[in-house]
């Protein structure tokens, strides 16, 4: 991955988790090998959610929960774009939250 700003990072590997899949915090944090979990969730709550197109609905923490939901318009919107993506969300969750998750590291195989 090219030198760039840190939140840029974030939002190009972000841009490329596939429609209907979510990836981690964490799985963003490790793969950029800078910074955490709360870096990358801090850099997705100061993105514009037209900004490029940063789809931040698809980053969930790492139980599945919709933890960054009160970042977006209003707090049911995140979980209304996973399920119109074909993700199954219940109560604040992607449910069989492994069947969904992306690593970044899929960009390279």
């Amino acid at each position: 991955m090219k030198k760039r700003h840190y939140f840029e990072q974030v939002y190009e590997v972000t841009r490329a988790i596939p429609e209907g899949r979510v990836t981690t915090y964490g799985a963003i944090a490790d793969f950029l090998a800078l910074g955490s979990a709360r870096m990358v969730g801090w850099a997705l709550n100061k993105c514009s959610f037209s900004e490029d197109l940063v789809p931040a609905q698809r980053v969930v923490n790492s139980k599945g929960e919709l933890s960054g939901r009160n970042s977006f318009e209003h707090p049911d919107l995140m979980a209304e774009l996973l399920r119109s993506e074909g993700v199954n969300v219940k109560n604040d969750k992607v449910e069989n939250f492994k069947d969904y998750f992306w690593h970044p590291q899929e960009m390279y195989d």
